[in-house]
């Protein structure tokens, strides 16, 4: 793991479009979920469901969004990340690198439960994914919130670390 002393100054190119491609499937995947829903709710009710292309999109999403977040935590742990700004107040600095974690744990967890679920018919890990959908949201809010924050209260400029790569 990269010492923080030694941080790179910005994320690579991969870090970003990886970070990007994880946003854009999980949009996606919010969407264009009510085929799969209503697909789990006709196999619970003992009925048979008309295939969709969503619903093979919703768990190809799922993967790819697994394979995208391993590849980031692997490149996090090896290049490591830029340090916080030098404005940020320790306890925003701890939220912040809780919060990051505790996104790849929701989105591994999510990944985990919903394969439970469609492959394995396992209804309490179907609870877990509704559960945890919540929560990713509510991580979503707050790391999207935390922009105009950095920008209009720290007066930072964090953003721009996720559209410009430091490679």
């Amino acid at each position: 793991m990269t010492d923080q002393s030694q941080a790179p100054q910005g994320y690579s190119t991969t870090q970003i479009a990886l970070h990007w491609a994880v946003a854009v499937l999980i949009a996606a995947q919010y969407l264009f979920k009510d085929a799969i829903s209503l697909a789990w709710d006709q196999i619970r009710a003992g009925e048979t469901f008309v295939f969709d292309p969503l619903i093979l999109a919703h768990v190809i999403g799922g993967g790819l969004i697994s394979t995208f977040v391993i590849w980031r935590l692997v490149l996090r742990l090896k290049r490591g990340v830029p340090a916080a700004s030098d404005n940020e107040p320790a306890p925003l600095k701890t939220l912040s690198h809780i919060a990051h974690w505790t996104f790849y744990v929701v989105l591994a967890a999510m990944a985990m439960s919903g394969s439970l679920a469609w492959f394995g018919d396992v209804t309490q890990a179907a609870q877990v994914h509704n559960i945890l959908k919540v929560v990713l949201l509510a991580l979503i809010a707050v790391h999207i919130l935390a922009i105009p924050f950095h920008r209009l209260v720290l007066k930072n400029n964090v953003m721009q670390r996720m559209l410009r790569p430091a490679d």
